[in-house]
This record gives C-alpha cells, structure tokens and sequence, in this order.
C-alpha cells in the first residue's frame, strides 16, 4: 500500500483509529494508576590493588579490571543476597532480593555499579549500602593470599548508596506516548482488517470494476427524506433535486427515455432505495415535459404507490386478472406523472409478471406513453425483476454506497444477463452512506420485506443534513 492509500484508509475508517488509541492509552492510565511505584537507590564500588609502585599499579589496574565482571556476577548471586537478608533481617528470600537488585561492570574501568529497586525508597538505600558493605568483605575474603595478612584487590565505596526522592517507575510520559504510538498501531491495524474484510461499494471504480453498467448518477444521502420523500416536494435548487436532474440527464445516453422506451428499476438486495428512487425518477422526467408511466410491479411488497400517496387498492394486478382496463387503474399525481399502483398482493406475482398477458400490458402501455418505468422487486431474493426486464428494455440497478456489496452487484448482473435482459445502468444512492436498514424476505409463498427504513436512515422528527455533493459521474456514452 501507499501512503495515499494509508490515508484514504484513515478517512474512512478514523474512528478504528481512534478507538484504537483511545482504548490504549485508557489501559496506560489504568497502569499508571495501579502500578505501585518503584524506587532505585545507586551505589559506586572502586576495585582496585594494594600495590603503590607505578609500575606494579598499572599492571594492577589491568588485573582489577579483569577481576571487575567477576565480582559483577557474585554481586547478583544468591550468596551474597543471604548475607544482606541476614544483615538486614529482611523476609525475604534470596532469590526474591536478586531479583531486585543489579550490579554491573563500567565498561573500561575498575568501577562497578549495584542499582537496587524497591517501592520503599528507604529500604532501597539500606539494600544497597549493605551490598557495598559485603561486597568489600567478599573481595578481602577471596583476593588475601594464603599466609598472607594482606588482599591484592581491595573495594572502596567511591559514592555511597542515596535515598531516591522520586519513582523511577512507573514513568508516565514514558508510558503514555508508549500507549499513544501502540495504540495507533492498533487502530491502523483494525481500520485495514476492516478495509481489507469490506466489500460493499463506495467509488464509482468499484463499480466499474465489477459490470459494464454505466453509472447513470449520484444520489445523494439526505436525512430530510424521512419527511419528504418526493423531489417534487423540494425547492428546484436543493442537491437532491439536481442529483436527479443529472440522473435524468443521462438516461438520455443510453436510449431509454426516447419514444416508447420502458425499463425496470431494481436493486440487488432489499434496503437499497430502489421505490424511492424510480418513483423520483419517474418524477424528473415527467417535469421535462414527457408523458411518464410509473408502475408499482413489486407485487410482494407494493411501496412505490403508497409513496406517492394514489389509491393502493387497484392497480397491476387488477388488470393483470382482467378486472379493470389499464386505463381505469391508471392515476395521475399532482406532479404530472401517471402512476399505476400494485393493486392487491397476489399469491403467484411471478407467474403474473410472466403472463402473455403481462407482455400485452407492456405493449399497449409502450404505445402509449412516451417512458414507462417499472418498480420492481430486488433481483438477487426473487426472479421477479428479471423476468420484468427481459420483457422491457433492460434494467436500471440502484446501489447503496456503503451497503450494496460486489458479490451481490456480480449476482444481480448474472442474473439479468442469464435470462437474457439488459443492465442499462446503475444509480449510486445513499452518498455518503449513513447506517441503514433493510427488509427480509420469507413468506411461505415467496418472500416477504420487514419494515425498510425512510430513505436518508432516519424517522419522521430527525434534523435535516446538508450533504457534501461529491463530484457527479460523467455521462455515458450512447448506444450504437
């Protein structure tokens, strides 16, 4: 990855980040709050020979360098450990008592160092004040040569063990920027599983990427939706509005808006926005001056009609069944659009949309509007919409940024393409994506929608939003 794709990483997926280093650098407070401060007292020990003549002295000091690692070790060994505990009747064990203390070797010099820890500053003065004591009589001990009153090598304490005033431990800038830098290892960490783990589409080059659709438009995400759900309900300048002109726009490259043209509006998967955004749709064009049908086919979960606020009760199936003429189901919106509603919910929808005389209504109906437009059910739970489309001109498939994955984009395209209709186009909706809720199929019939929530993911008292307009697709090319 480079450092432009680390960063898109982190815009979209920040709050990972965040939480990330927020939950390590609460876990670093917390052990700065527990942990129980420990102090260090020092104590320097000079080894050195008995010998006052220079040249004796020289080759001495070599010796007592030498000799300065060994007594490093028995400095940390148990042995002397003992004598100090016995010293300083402390309860401890002697490995406990090492544990706490190190002594080491001035690299290049006769000098060696004991360091002690303990939580009690005090202690850790006589612990080591009591080293330097026992380490000097261990020296006399062993470097005194048989019958010999004198040691070669004798210890001197050069600066005596201190009484430490602050903690050496736990170190809070230490630990928090330790924290801080883990914790964004941690929140990078997850935001790139997340990135990697997620495949819902949220560019049009995902898009691409996956069929040869063209991306018609953006529609952008609105909580405001919730209460008006109709551009023809919005001021002629509001984004919305012009997220559909732009929309309307480029139907007109791919042919479907010419004279006697009909096609469906769908979506892969429930939840997508695909009632709201045909009857929006069908709207635009109407308001350009063309004579524009809209019919609710989603026969299982009937919503375009309820939208739009017409009679619910007549409408497709209606005349599918032979009880009305098409033009006794067909209403007229005040925006000048004609609508004609699902009627009643059939128990056998997709024996109906596959009926000849299904296939009749779309002929008579293409001969009299100039665009007629078809609500269809999600593609991928039933084959409703695709028997639909192959019966009109093709498909317009509406994707939910942030939602609609490409799997279930490849499966809807598959399944248009296997029974031979068209995918003319796709309408990205929901940019930027907020949440979401969707419907579930699972009639004993067929499927059925559990309760979608209003386009934008909002309810009836939500504040508006005023979304960013990202930068519109270009047009696509017109048939040949």
């Amino acid at each position: 990855m480079e450092l432009r794709d680390y960063l898109h990483v982190f815009r979209r997926r920040w709050r990972w980040v965040a939480l990330g280093l927020i939950v390590a650098v609460a876990i670093s407070e917390i052990f700065i709050l527990r942990a129980t401060p420990q102090y260090q007292s020092q104590t320097q020990i000079f080894i050195s020979t008995q010998s006052s003549d220079s040249a004796t002295a020289n080759q001495g000091g070599m010796f007592s360098m030498q000799r300065v690692a060994s007594y490093a070790d028995l400095a940390n060994g148990r042995d002397l450990a003992a004598e100090v505990i016995s010293d300083l009747d402390l309860p401890l064990a002697p490995g406990q008592l090492a544990r706490k203390v190190k002594a080491r070797a001035v690299p290049e010099t006769v000098l060696l160092l004991i360091t002690v820890t303990d939580s009690d500053p005090a202690l850790a003065q006589k612990i080591a004040a009591s080293y330097a004591d026992h380490l000097a009589g261990l020296v006399a001990d062993l470097e005194t040569p048989p019958g010999k009153a004198k040691p070669v090598l004798k210890a001197t304490t050069v600066e005596s063990a201190n009484q430490p005033s602050a903690p050496v431990s736990p170190n809070v800038l230490r630990t928090l920027l330790m924290g801080t830098v883990l914790g964004l290892m941690l929140g990078f960490g997850m935001a790139a599983v997340r990135e990697l783990l997620d495949t819902s589409l949220k560019t049009s080059d995902d898009i691409e990427a996956i069929t040869p659709a063209p991306v018609l438009g953006w529609i952008h995400n609105d909580p405001a939706v919730a209460k008006e759900p109709l551009v023809s309900m919005l001021s002629p300048h509001h984004p919305r509005v012009e997220s559909f002109r732009v929309l309307r726009t480029n139907l007109q490259f791919v042919d479907v808006d010419a004279a006697d043209k009909a096609f469906v509006v769908s979506s892969a998967v429930p939840g997508e926005g695909k009632s709201s955004t045909s009857t929006n749709i069908a709207i635009s064009l109407a308001t350009a001056g063309k004579k524009v049908l809209l019919v609710d086919a989603d026969l299982r979960r009937p919503r375009a009609g309820a939208i739009l606020g017409v009679d619910t009760a007549v409408g497709l199936t209606t005349v599918l069944l032979g009880q009305l003429s098409a033009t006794e189901a067909i209403q007229e919106h005040e925006s000048g659009l004609h609508v004609m509603a699902a009627g009643a919910v059939p128990p056998n929808p997709a024996e109906l949309l596959q009926s000849q005389s299904m296939t009749d209504l779309i002929a008579k109906l293409r001969t009299t509007y100039d665009i007629v437009i078809f609500d269809a059910p999600p593609l991928l739970p039933v084959t409703d919409a695709a028997l639909l489309a192959s019966k009109t001109d093709g498909a317009v498939l509406v994707i939910r940024h942030g939602k609609t994955t490409r799997e279930q984009v490849r499966g809807a395209c598959e399944r248009l393409t296997q029974i031979g209709a068209a995918p003319l186009g796709v309408v990205f909706n929901r940019v930027p994506a907020k949440g979401g809720a969707g419907y579930g199929y699972g009639y004993g019939y067929g499927y059925g929608y559990a309760p979608e929530a209003p386009e934008g993911g909002k309810r009836k008292g939500d504040k508006p939003v005023k979304a960013k307009s990202p930068k519109e697709p270009k047009a696509p090319k017109a048939k040949a």
